[in-house]
């Protein structure tokens, strides 16, 4: 899998690594549209929490016209967001992202899905602002360009371009090293190596193996941070190394998103993170790991390959593009007020990336709360609405949620440390229980009000901690009340009605 002579060393080839990284894309999009196909109509849909034409409406208003809104924000939808829209695109999506799986790539196909990713992406206000959710339409463009013009096969004829696969490292590079700076410059405890005494037990959706890293040793938790340290501020910069030192610096960058991955619910976040740190091995790598009818399959399309002179032109003009589009990113990672998960652009082609620059250390959690009773006090009978991720019952292990995301337990776990007031929508969601509506209720675990909707919902906030391992009621998590989040409401509680009809949301 390397072109050698007498006189020169090894020249690294990358018909391997295109397709594991290709095959592993195409796993997470698929991840992600089947996300869209199970929560997009309860989120965004006509009917939804925070529907999308309302959205798109408020948008124009905005920027003046329709025409303005797209070039800011790209979307598909902007020629129609109906409900059977959403979802056809979302379906489309996940068909064409098993094609990936399977082994079928192109430009034409990668670019749909692009496309319809980033789609959602710009009209999924809070459910899709995440890092990540950039992060894959950054890293999909990237792959556009890894594929053939029309070929549609595992190994075509036409060779991995080399500036692809180095502005793959160069998106990893910016990934780990703005992870690593904005700890440094965010939070103490990161600085004083304590961060993981905190993270496992206080981060958004915690894993089955979380209460177990919580309660290691400290000096193991400290080790942690080291490591984390280690490869996120110095391992990147060998990213552009030759071989070997390139090949160590992408084993620790792999190593430390499985340790994330083992250790708590991150979404796609630290999978689609390995994509980008494969660019770091080549064929060498592969040929020892990979079965070897795969390498065999692999050695036989680079013996026969053949340069697309419009593929090579494509992927000039989009390195010189990007290369540009790099400059703000680059300036900002040197920069004293460092922001994170940002783009410069409307198609988010090169992005500024960063996790966990802060860490909480105490849990908070808000549960919805429901009773039939006519009296809405202490005295009536609450019954809680359980999460999908999120803890309630404290009994309850935590469940193995990730590659999957559940978009309504994540904005829950940043609405505790916040008021209502910041999370409007909210009320909206409560108005949809006392009504028993299908699409919001199928955001939770379950529904404790089956045969008729409640009277009245509440919200309280508790602090919620890990249980000691082994105690004697077999709990996992322990909790104490702090406040009441949201006071009780009915269907008719004009201060609910008020906030619905201010924002568009009566029906």
């Amino acid at each position: 899998m390397e072109n050698t002579s007498a006189t020169t060393a090894p020249t690294p080839t990358y018909w391997l690594t295109r397709f594991v990284i290709l095959r592993l894309l195409g796993a997470l999009y698929a991840v992600a549209f089947l996300v869209a196909i199970n929560q997009i109509i309860p989120l965004i849909g006509s009917n939804g929490l925070l529907p999308v034409g309302l959205f798109l409406e408020q948008v124009s208003h905005t920027l003046g016209s329709d025409g303005a809104g797209f070039l800011r924000l790209p979307s598909l939808f902007w020629l129609g967001h109906s409900d059977a829209a959403l979802l056809v695109a979302a379906w489309a999506g996940l068909a064409l992202s098993l094609l990936v799986v399977a082994g079928f790539a192109n430009m034409p196909l990668l670019a749909l899905l692009w496309v319809l990713y980033m789609s959602f992406v710009n009209v999924g206000q809070e459910w899709y602002d995440y890092g990540w959710e950039i992060q894959l339409t950054e890293t999909g463009f990237l792959a556009i360009f890894l594929c053939p013009v029309l070929e549609l096969r595992p190994f075509p004829r036409t060779a991995p371009p080399l500036p692809i696969i180095v502005l793959f490292r160069w998106l990893i590079f910016r990934i780990m090293l703005g992870a690593g700076l904005i700890k440094v410059r965010g939070d103490e405890v990161w600085r004083n190596s304590t961060a993981l005494y905190y993270h496992f037990e206080t981060q958004p959706i915690p894993g089955p193996l979380s209460r177990w890293f919580h309660f290691l040793p400290r000096a193991a938790l400290q080790i942690g941070v080291w490591f984390n340290w280690l490869a996120e501020l110095v391992v990147p910069l060998f990213a552009f190394s030759p071989r070997i030192a390139r090949h160590t610096a992408g084993i620790i960058m792999v190593l430390l998103q499985f340790s994330i991955i083992l250790s708590g619910n991150l979404s796609f976040l630290n999978w689609l993170t390995i994509v980008p740190a494969l660019a770091c091995f080549d064929d060498g790598f592969w040929a020892r790991l990979l079965p070897r009818q795969l390498v065999g399959r692999a050695a036989a399309a680079a013996a026969r390959a053949k340069e697309s002179v419009p593929h090579r032109t494509t992927v000039r003009v989009v390195t010189a593009v990007l290369i540009l589009l790099s400059i703000q990113p680059a300036l900002n990672l040197v920069s004293p007020g460092q922001i994170m998960n940002t783009s410069f652009d409307p198609l988010n082609l090169v992005n500024t990336y960063g996790a966990f620059g802060s860490v909480g250390q105490e849990r908070l959690n808000v549960v919805f709360e429901g009773t039939l009773d006519e009296v809405a006090g202490e005295n009536a009978v609450w019954k809680p609405y359980p999460y999908k991720g999120l803890p309630v019952a404290l009994n309850q292990r935590p469940p193995q949620v990730a590659p999957y995301q559940l978009r309504l337990d994540w904005q829950m776990w940043f609405a505790a440390m916040a008021s209502p007031a910041e999370y409007p929508w909210t009320l909206h969601l409560v108005w949809k229980l006392l009504h028993n509506d299908p699409g919001a209720v199928s955001l939770f675990a379950g529904n404790p009000f089956p045969n008729q909707p409640p009277r009245y919902i509440r919200a309280v906030r508790y602090r919620y901690m890990f249980a000691q391992p082994g105690n004697p009621q077999g709990q996992w998590w322990q909790r104490e009340r702090v406040d009441i989040w949201l006071p009780p409401l009915s269907a008719d509680d004009p201060r609910l009605v008020q906030v619905l009809q201010n924002a568009g949301w009566a029906q």
